[in-house]
């Protein structure tokens, strides 16, 4: 028997991308929401990820359009004393529960299906139970799953273990009970630095520690990435201003690390990789440290005292921990409308910034009736990879903040949310630095867009 679920929207994901978009729906117009998820509760990957990740941004920026994540504090203390406040996994995850507890349950017009995976064809089904759930045929689906990311939790090494190998995804790490002579931290990303700084946190010796990077990356400064509109506007003028006078792409991630704005861990080598997480000044302090250094392409097979990688191989302790932080944690399947014939498919807006892209396309999905019109107004930015991805993930972000803010009523919205980090207050607001860099934003984005598209 198959239970018919009255709802205007099922909703297939309760991560990131699906919370926001379902707030944001449910704050704007008089519907109902069938939110269903694989996972036991809602937040997505957090409720797997490893103890101790924190977000990469800070807090303000992530979470729903309603309910502000943390308490938009400035840190007192600590390495960074002066930037905000950013979530803890722990955090996150009680942050997403009183969200769907407090506010979505509340307004009785969200139902959650905990455990229950969507087969297609209107029709979902429990994983504890088999029951059978389907929604009529006006129910629109909302996949928010499209963009997913994988976590060395539940994703297996991307290489072959040989018996006897010590090999443990990042989230081992902290229940580890017998230090090892050595650990290899396999990865170029957030995740491996995260792991090489919890290490270090906790007394390991830099030399005990072999990093594969199988490419390098360039990250964004976690100081130009604030709440703080003079300051993350300053940053795009600055890209902007980059982007028109830069050569080469190349030359344009060098202006960008002069800026202030880029870092690289290893200045001697030129990065190949922009996924740009942010890391702060004293992170990147403590990862220099690491002086063994791997760059032979990627991991193919490890195996006892052996690492084998495309372009060669070295010698490990024979007691080494593999540590895998190799997941793909970004995707870049083929980028498609967000409204499409069969789903609404969540994907980034603008650049970067995954939270209030969905819960974009959830206000305009409550305001607007024609899809067609709503794709004009907000095209997807996909995540970007190499440099010339993040440049032309910049230009298509900045076309389509210049689409959905063109209508006033998505500005005035926009520009009222914490998780928008180019919200701009009302102009009796703005400080005389925010003016002064509005100023140069207006004078700088047109050569700015050309200079993008010509280097991307």
């Amino acid at each position: 028997m198959t239970r018919v679920v009255q709802a205007d929207y099922l909703v297939v994901g309760a991560g990131a991308t699906g919370m926001a978009f379902t707030d944001a729906l449910i704050d704007h117009s008089n519907i109902r929401v069938a939110l269903v998820d694989r996972r036991h509760w809602v937040g997505g990957h957090w409720l797997e990820d490893y103890p101790f990740v924190r977000l990469h941004q800070a807090s303000a920026f992530y979470g729903v359009a309603s309910t502000l994540l943390g308490g938009g504090r400035v840190q007192r203390h600590g390495p960074e004393a002066g930037l905000h406040e950013r979530a803890d996994v722990a955090e996150i995850c009680a942050y997403y529960g009183h969200v769907l507890s407090e506010r979505m349950l509340e307004s009785d017009r969200v139902e959650f299906f905990s455990n229950c995976e969507y087969t297609a064809a209107r029709q979902f089904f429990s994983r504890i139970s088999g029951l059978r759930y389907e929604v009529p045929p006006a129910c629109r689906i909302v996949d928010a799953r499209y963009l997913s990311p994988s976590i060395p939790a539940d994703t297996p090494p991307p290489f072959d273990v040989a018996a006897g190998t010590r090999v443990i995804p990042v989230n081992s790490l902290a229940r580890l009970e017998e230090a090892p002579s050595q650990y290899v931290v396999v990865g170029s990303g957030k995740t491996a630095t995260d792991a090489c700084i919890w290490l270090l946190a906790r007394g390991v010796d830099p030399g005990d520690i072999c990093w594969v990077r199988p490419r390098e990356p360039w990250m964004l400064n976690r100081a130009v990435v604030q709440p703080d509109p003079a300051v993350f506007l300053g940053t795009a003028a600055d890209i902007m201003e980059s982007a028109v006078a830069a050569a080469s792409l190349e030359e344009l991630f060098l202006r960008l690390e002069d800026a202030g704005i880029m870092l690289r861990i290893d200045r001697s080598v030129a990065p190949t990789m922009a996924k740009t997480p942010t890391l702060a000044t004293w992170e990147l302090e403590q990862l220099r440290t690491i002086e063994h250094v791997v760059r032979l392409g990627h991991v193919s097979r490890v195996e006892p005292g052996r690492i084998t990688l495309h372009d060669g191989s070295l010698a490990a302790a024979k007691d080494a921990v593999i540590v895998h932080c190799a997941a793909s944690g970004l995707k870049y399947p083929p980028t498609i409308p967000i409204w499409g014939r069969t789903a609404i498919t969540l994907q980034p807006i603008r650049a970067g910034f995954p939270c209030f892209g969905a819960a974009l396309a959830g206000f305009v999905e409550a305001t607007r009736s024609d899809d067609s019109e709503k794709n004009r107004l907000c095209p997807p930015t996909p995540y970007p990879n190499t440099l010339a991805d993040w440049a032309s993930m910049n230009l298509l972000g900045a076309r389509a903040s210049m689409s959905f803010g063109s209508e006033p009523d998505i500005k005035a919205w926009a520009d009222g949310v914490a998780i928008n980090p180019a919200g701009i207050p009302s102009e009796r607001d703005r400080s005389p630095a925010l003016r002064d860099v509005l100023d140069r934003l207006k004078a700088q984005v047109p050569r700015g867009l050309e200079g993008l598209a010509r280097l991307s």
